[in-house]
């Protein structure tokens, strides 16, 4: 069981979810500034996507638990994160699929299912740990949502 404290995200929601999952996957940076980590190398990622929302859909939820783990962990665990091209890029260094990046994609792929939902519940912050002691906090700006 993951026991970790995460950045809090201030917002006027009236209910808050949060989703902690891990994901072991490999990747690397396509860049020669990157040093080492322009070879292959995994981590196990632990991953804490922070919903929040106004309304309850139909059966009590901002969102079931197991939908995300489905869109976020049925994606990239137990992948190679560079073959996701349709998310990532070995040529653009806005889509290398650094910490930064990969956080940044979760939020949007968590973003777009949410869209879908009629309560319309929003993502307002996934925290991606790839070692334990290096970590990155992404907040999608509220224009963005």
């Amino acid at each position: 069981m993951i026991h970790q404290i995460y950045p809090q995200v201030f917002h006027n929601f009236r209910y808050e979810l949060n989703k902690d999952m891990q994901i072991a996957a490999a990747h690397f940076i396509p860049h020669e500034a990157a040093g080492k980590c322009a070879n292959v190398h995994g981590h196990t990622y632990f991953v804490n996507i922070t919903i929040a929302g106004d309304e309850l859909d139909e059966s009590g939820f901002l969102i079931n638990f197991q939908q995300l783990k489905k869109i976020v962990h049925g994606k990239f665990d137990h992948t190679l994160i560079n073959d996701h091209t349709d998310l990532f890029s070995n040529t653009r260094a806005e889509d290398f699929p650094t910490t930064e990046v990969v956080a940044r994609k979760i939020a949007e792929i968590v973003q777009a299912h949410l869209d879908t939902l009629p309560n319309r519940p929003t993502c307002v912050q996934v925290f991606v740990r790839e070692s334990p002691t290096s970590y990155v906090v992404y907040r999608p700006k509220a224009g963005n949502r």
